[in-house]
C-alpha cells in the first residue's frame, strides 16, 4: 500500500542520495564524481606476439620510441630487424640495423671446422708441454749454478 505524504495525494517516491550530491558538498571540493562504465563491444585483434613490424629503414627511424627505452623492430620486407633506442631525455641514439639469415643443418658450422679455429690436437699441447718443461729445467740448472758460483 502507497504512503500519501503529500497534499496532491500522489504515493510519495523514496528519498534517493546517490547521483547528485548536496551544494555545500561540491563547493567544498569533497564531491568525487563517480566514472561511467561504459561495456566495450568485443572486438577481435589481430596478435603480434610482442613482435613490431615496419616497412624498410625509414620506417625503423620513424618509430617513436619512449625515453631511455629500446624496441626491436622486425622488417616486413627485408632479412633485417633494427634496434632502436632513446637516451634519458628522449634524444634517438644511432639506428643498429642487423640481417639474418637462417641457420640449418647444411650451413651450420662442424665441430672438426671450429675446433680447427680455436682449439689445439693433443700432439700439439704434449709438444708445447715438453718444451715448457725443458725451459724451466734450464732456468732451474742457470738458477743453481749461480747460487754456487
Amino acid at each position: 500500500m502507497p504512503f500519501y505524504n503529500n497534499m496532491a495525494g500522489y504515493p510519495q517516491q523514496p528519498y534517493y542520495n546517490g547521483a547528485a550530491p548536496d551544494r555545500l558538498a561540491q563547493l567544498s571540493g569533497q564531491y568525487q564524481p563517480q566514472p561511467i562504465q561504459t561495456v566495450q563491444p568485443m572486438t577481435q585483434q589481430p596478435a603480434n606476439n610482442g613482435i613490431i613490424w615496419v616497412q624498410g629503414e625509414e620506417g625503423a627511424k620513424a618509430y617513436l620510441t619512449a625515453p631511455g627505452a629500446s624496441v626491436m623492430l622486425m622488417d616486413s620486407e627485408n632479412n633485417t630487424f633494427y634496434i632502436k633506442s632513446s637516451d634519458q631525455s628522449g634524444m634517438p641514439l644511432p639506428l643498429r640495423v642487423f640481417d639474418y639469415t637462417e641457420r640449418t643443418a647444411a650451413n651450420k658450422p662442424s665441430i672438426q671446422q671450429q675446433a680447427g679455429a680455436d682449439f689445439v690436437t693433443r700432439e700439439e699441447f704434449n709438444a708445447l708441454e715438453d718444451k715448457l718443461n725443458a725451459l724451466l729445467a734450464k732456468a732451474a740448472k742457470a738458477k743453481e749454478e749461480t747460487d754456487n758460483g
